[in-house]
């Protein structure tokens, strides 16, 4: 009996192994060297970020007078600013702010808009007719004309400027969301479910929002592109963070006098907003082209 189950052993094939969405998407997104360029700028930034304290080479405030408006050189490798501080240390600490206020303006607006997007897109009748016309109002100001209203009515601040920026993208996050949740409201497994019985609540957790993710987080990705360069936009005007915090934006407007004289003072800052944009863009791209069904062979 044995000798016979032996023969039989090695007929017998594995199933071939079933990747889960996450792995199938992780498996494209490593084919796109793109997206991995895009992800590599991010990881970078990002760790500069949490390190400024250790890699910093200067403190963000240690003014020195005597070397205003220093060339870049060993001791000051971008140079120094108009109060004699170290360009080099205020870029990686202006990463913290920067990303911090992309970071967290944007996951705000994914809260807020898909929360809106869901109900406008499930419900519809009056509240689709309520939120859409909220949206369409959102939409009908230029989004850095209504950023700065905000900040004008809230005060300035950096905290006040987060808000703002995440007030303005809510809209986009809003109708993304609704016009996925039209589609999918209307597919089987959702009908199938009403007809057992099952509540409007489970629904929406258990089945249009889990289904809903995809573009969210790409969209999400993007969209902290963009709020890092409306921080910036604001941080210029002098509606963001407040002197001497080291925001990429305030820098810009600082070294905006000294462009001629001292260029290095506004070319860092500028590279560092970006490269960092950059970074989020591919990356966003790249899980676009992973996570859309329709871009799969």
């Amino acid at each position: 009996m044995l000798p016979e189950l032996k023969e039989k052993l090695p007929e017998i094939k594995q199933e071939p192994q079933v990747e889960s969405p996450f792995q199938e998407s992780w498996r494209a997104m490593r084919k796109n060297k793109i997206a991995l360029v895009g992800m590599t700028i991010i990881i970078f930034f990002v760790t500069i970020a949490l390190l400024a304290d250790v890699i910093a080479p200067h403190g963000i405030n240690d003014q020195a007078f005597e070397n205003r408006l220093e060339s870049p050189s060993a001791k000051h490798w971008f140079g120094t600013d108009d109060f004699g501080r170290d360009i080099l240390s205020r870029v990686i600490y202006g990463a913290r702010i920067s990303l911090w206020v992309g970071f967290f303006s944007v996951l705000g607006s994914i809260i807020v808009g898909t929360t809106l997007g869901i109900l406008a897109g499930y419900f519809g009748r009056w509240v689709d007719t309520i939120i859409s016309r909220l949206f369409d109002i959102l939409l009908a100001f230029p989004s850095i004309l209504l950023a700065i209203a905000i900040v004008a009515v809230l005060g300035p601040s950096l905290q006040n400027a987060l808000i703002a920026i995440a007030v303005i993208n809510i809209p986009t996050f809003g109708r993304l969301v609704r016009s996925k949740v039209l589609s999918l409201k209307e597919e089987e497994f959702i009908l199938a479910a009403k007809s057992q019985g099952m509540g409007h609540s489970r629904i929406i957790v258990h089945h249009i929002f889990p289904n809903s993710i995809a573009p969210i987080i790409v969209q999400g990705t993007l969209s902290i592109g963009t709020a890092i360069i409306e921080a910036a936009a604001l941080g210029f005007l002098g509606l963001g963070a407040a002197p001497p915090d080291p925001e990429w934006g305030m820098m810009l407007a600082d070294a905006k006098t000294y462009m001629q004289q001292a260029p290095w003072t506004m070319i860092f800052p500028g590279l560092a907003i970006m490269l960092t944009v950059l970074g989020f863009n591919l990356m966003g791209d790249g899980l676009r082209d992973a996570l859309d069904p329709r871009m799969k062979s």
